[in-house]
């Protein structure tokens, strides 16, 4: 697949990475073969010919859904969700571990990662400057969709005597499910999902970051022949050592570095961003040209549908994750005794990575016209190149970005994988721990070989999840619109006071 998993990946040892792309080829390309099945629209020769993965529409047609059911809650309710995270209805004593700030910048810091960067980078080269308008309304679209799981994931989460909370897709499947008389396709589903998170976590949530994080250091510093060039195991262990550090105290820890780690990376990329736009101020009306009449032709139809919907949510999953359900897992942990308080705050969490964030890259590229640079794999580099036309050391910055953005999207899939292992075996102690050392060695091993098989299959894992995630979202529909619109009506009869800040 094109992707950035194809930029700057320089295996040390060939026998190794051969061995390891000989193991895993045969099994990637046959689940992704299944996850990633296409339709095909259209006469091949034809500009306007599609092939659409089912998983894509299946992800577009839930958002869709849920955007209407809900009756547009992700543009009434931004607003109320500003004042949630804002601790504006927050009571001390309510059950959970954190805040619904830290919950919301833990979930950000799994989802805003090298998919904000790379993924759209490759979303625009293939799709044109107008597959940025349809990915800021799939952006739109799919906060409707985290509202959904994020209410159910509070709604069932699991609070033990310690004060300590387990939730997610596993819990409202089995749990919700079995309330309405459907045991045993919720346990199934919920242990489906387990399975597909931990396989996810390993590769897309940690190996993958590991590998373009010290891939892009490695560019920044004179290439392979640089000053980091033969060092990619000892990048892959302090990598590993840092995250590990942060993994092995849980939630609270985890969130306690987000919240600072979040707002910094996110505020410094996007200074980054500006500087490149208003540097290059003058291409900005034609940019901006270029972005609406490229959506509305034939051609930019087609390629953005295909650049934003296939190669964006393919190859930049972590760019959004609505319908995949793995952000639900960090919102259980949330201190509230409403379930629907952290649905209005997770809908934040598109809003952020992809209309804001995303849509800032598709600027940046657009504008300098490194988009449609076909010298080079698109992906970092194509961001990198705009970056440059600031000044030669200005990919630097880009470089500090994508290490945050990786190490931030590292300990928030850890939780994840770390959740969906303590489901599968009873919250066993000894089996967190030995996850949470697996994906440590894992981190070192993603930064030190090429990955182009195991990034294909833990892409189809990360999408895999959306398939029981979001038919437990349909069955549970009503019980998701009692929830938010009971929620609502005590706010607006008073019953939840707002608390003075």
């Amino acid at each position: 697949m094109i992707g950035p998993a194809t930029v700057g990946v320089i295996m040390p040892t060939a026998s190794v990475d051969d061995a390891i792309s000989s193991a895993f080829t045969p099994i990637a390309d046959f689940i992704s073969g299944i996850i990633f099945y296409s339709i095909k629209i259209g006469d091949p020769e034809s500009i306007a010919y599609m092939e659409i993965p089912i998983i894509v529409m299946w992800l577009v047609t839930a958002a869709l859904f849920f955007t209407i059911y809900l009756k547009f809650q992700n543009v009434r309710g931004i607003k109320h969700a500003i004042d949630l995270v804002r601790g504006r209805y927050s009571e001390p004593e309510d059950a959970g571990e954190v805040s619904h700030f830290q919950a919301l910048t833990t979930a950000i810091s799994g989802t805003v990662g090298l998919g904000n960067i790379a993924g759209v980078a490759v979303a625009v080269s293939i799709g044109g400057p107008g597959a940025t308008f349809w990915m800021i309304l799939v952006g739109f679209l799919s906060m409707s969709t985290k509202m959904a799981e994020c209410t159910l994931g509070v709604k069932y989460r699991i609070e033990r005597a310690d004060g300590s909370v387990s939730g997610g897709p596993m819990y409202y499947l089995r749990d919700g499910l079995a309330a309405l008389g459907k045991r045993r396709i919720g346990k199934f589903l919920a242990v489906l999902f387990a399975l597909f998170c931990i396989g996810g976590s390993i590769g897309g949530g940690n190996m993958f970051q590991a590998n373009q994080a010290t891939s892009q250091l490695i560019n920044v510093t004179g290439g392979e022949d640089g000053l980091f060039g033969p060092w990619r195991f000892v990048i892959g262990l302090v990598f590993a050592i840092a995250v590990g550090a942060v993994i092995i105290g849980g939630i609270k820890s985890i969130a306690k570095v987000t919240e600072k780690i979040v707002p910094f990376m996110a505020v410094l990329y996007m200074l980054g961003c500006l500087a490149v736009i208003f540097t290059n101020f003058t291409a900005i009306p034609d940019a901006i040209s270029q972005i609406f009449t490229g959506a509305f032709n034939p051609e930019g139809i087609a390629g953005g549908i295909v650049g934003v919907l296939i190669q964006g949510f393919q190859r930049a999953a972590f760019s959004n994750e609505a319908g995949v359900g793995s952000a639900s897992i960090a919102h259980s942990a949330v201190k509230t005794k409403e379930p629907a308080t952290e649905g209005f705050v997770a809908l934040l969490e598109p809003f952020i990575d992809t209309v804001v964030i995303c849509t800032m890259t598709a600027l940046a590229i657009i504008i300098t016209g490194t988009w449609s640079d076909t010298s080079s794999a698109p992906g970092v580099e194509t961001t990198s190149a705009a970056f440059e036309t600031v000044a030669p050391w200005f990919p630097i910055l880009l470089a500090v970005a994508v290490v945050l953005f990786a190490f931030s999207t590292m300990i928030s899939w850890s939780y994840y994988g770390m959740k969906a292992t303590g489901y599968l075996f009873k919250d066993s102690r000894r089996a967190e721990f030995a996850y949470k050392i697996a994906f440590c060695i894992f981190t070192v091993v993603g930064a030190s070989l090429s990955l182009g098989p195991v990034i294909a299959f833990s892409d189809a894992m990360i999408f895999a999840m959306a398939i029981p995630n979001v038919i437990g979202l349909y069955l549970m529909a009503r019980v998701i619109k009692k929830e938010i619109f009971g929620y609502r009506a005590k706010v607006e009869t008073g019953e939840f006071a707002m608390v003075e800040k």
